[in-house]
C-alpha cells in the first residue's frame, strides 16, 4: 500500500471537480474518505457555480468554492492568484489542464490523474504524487484511486444533499418519476413514460414527476404529462428538497441522468433507464457501495438499490451521443426499449427493500 501522505494535524484540503452534476455527486466517496482520514481537517470543494447544490449540506465539507460555468480567462486567473498555495494538499478529480492547474496553483502538495501524453508528463514533473489515468473504470473508482495514493482507506459512500421536507405532498405512498434528461440522445418515448405512470397508478401509488426549471425541458414535460394525473412537481425543488422526496418514495425512475444518481445514492429503489452510455462507468451507484461490477448490457441488471434496464443491440452501449452522434439525437437502443421491460423492473423494485 501507498504510504500515507504526511500533512499537520487540522491540513486544509481543496477537492477540485469541474464537471456536471453527476459527476460531482460522484466525488463525494473521495471527500468522505479524505474525512475519515482527517478528522480535523478545513476539507473544501471547488465546482461549477450551476453544480454547487448537490453537494448542499455535505457534512464532510467546510465550505463550497465555486466559480463561472464558463469563466473568462481573467477569472480564472483571479481565482488561481486567490487560492495560491492557500492549502496543504489540493486534489483534482480530472485530467484537464484548468482542474489541474487548479490544484497546482492551489496545494503546497498537489495530487491529480494525468494522462500518458506529452501534456500528462508535464503535469506529472508538477505535482507530489499521480494517478494514471486508466480506461473502462467506474467513475467512482476513478475517485476510490486517488484515495489509495493518498495513502488513505477508501470509505465507498455516496453522500447526498442534506433532505429538505417538500411541502404539500399528496397522501399515501408515491413513485417519483424524471422523464427529462440533459440530452435528447438519452431520452425515452413519451408513450413509454405515460404508461409507466399507468402502471404505477394501477398499483395505488401516486405518482409524482420532478424535472429541472428551464423553459424547454418544461415544455418537453408538458408534451409528456398533458392529460395525466401526475402530480408535476418540475421546477419547484432544490437538490436538498428531490434528497427529501426521494427519502420516503417507494421507487424512483429515471434516465442517464443526475436525478437517477442521487435517488440511488439516497436508498431509493431506483430503475435506471440506459440507452448508449456504457454502466461499466456511469451507471447509478448503489447506496451501500458496488458489490459486483455492472456488465456491459443485460435487460435488466441489479446492483444493491439499483436496478438498471436495457435493451441492447449489437452497438449497445457505444458510449457516442445517440445514433447521429450529436446531443440531439435519437437513440435506437432507447426508442425501441419495451414498457413491459421497464414495468418489469419497477415491480422488482416495488418488491424489494429500501436500504
Amino acid at each position: 500500500m501507498t504510504a500515507r501522505i504526511a500533512l499537520g494535524p487540522r491540513p486544509r484540503i481543496l477537492v477540485i471537480a469541474l464537471r456536471r452534476l453527476g459527476d460531482v455527486l460522484l466525488t463525494t466517496p473521495l471527500i468522505r474518505s479524505l474525512r475519515r482520514a482527517w478528522p480535523e481537517a478545513q476539507i473544501d470543494a471547488l465546482v461549477f457555480a450551476d453544480t454547487a447544490g448537490i453537494l448542499a449540506g455535505n457534512p464532510d465539507l467546510n465550505n463550497i468554492v465555486t466559480m463561472p460555468p464558463r469563466p473568462t480567462a481573467a477569472q480564472t486567473f483571479a481565482l488561481g492568484r486567490q487560492m495560491w498555495r492557500r492549502y496543504d494538499l489540493a486534489i483534482s478529480s480530472q485530467s484537464g489542464d484548468r482542474p489541474t492547474g487548479f490544484a497546482i496553483a492551489a496545494g503546497r502538495a498537489r495530487i491529480a490523474p494525468v494522462e500518458d501524453r506529452f501534456s500528462g508528463r508535464i503535469k506529472r514533473a508538477l505535482l507530489d504524487r499521480n494517478v494514471p489515468v486508466m480506461r473502462g473504470l467506474h467513475r467512482v473508482e476513478e475517485m476510490l484511486r486517488l484515495a489509495d495514493v493518498l495513502g488513505i482507506a477508501r470509505v465507498p459512500d455516496m453522500v447526498t444533499p442534506q433532505p429538505q421536507p417538500v411541502e404539500g405532498l399528496p397522501e399515501g405512498d408515491y413513485a417519483v418519476i424524471h422523464a427529462a434528461p440533459m440530452f435528447r440522445y438519452k431520452q425515452w418515448t413519451k408513450d413509454g413514460w405515460r404508461a409507466l405512470a399507468e402502471a404505477l397508478s394501477a398499483k395505488g401509488l401516486v405518482v409524482i414527476a420532478t424535472g429541472g426549471p428551464a423553459d424547454s425541458e418544461r415544455r418537453y414535460l408538458d408534451d409528456i404529462w398533458k392529460g395525466t394525473a401526475v402530480t408535476r412537481l418540475d421546477g419547484r425543488l432544490s437538490w436538498p428538497q428531490l434528497s427529501g422526496l426521494l427519502a420516503k418514495a417507494r421507487v424512483y425512475v429515471g434516465p442517464d441522468t443526475s436525478v437517477t444518481h442521487l435517488a440511488a445514492a439516497s436508498g431509493c429503489p431506483t430503475v435506471a433507464l440506459y440507452g448508449p452510455t456504457d454502466p461499466r462507468l456511469w451507471a447509478p451507484w448503489p447506496a451501500h457501495g458496488l458489490a459486483e461490477l455492472w456488465q456491459a448490457t443485460g435487460a435488466i441488471q441489479q446492483r444493491g438499490n439499483v436496478w438498471l434496464v436495457q435493451h441492447a443491440f449489437p452497438c449497445t452501449p457505444c458510449q457516442l451521443e445517440g445514433c447521429e452522434r450529436r446531443l440531439e439525437s435519437y437513440s435506437t437502443c432507447l426508442d425501441e426499449l419495451p414498457v413491459a421491460q421497464v414495468v418489469d423492473a419497477v415491480m422488482q423494485a416495488l418488491a424489494g427493500a429500501r436500504v
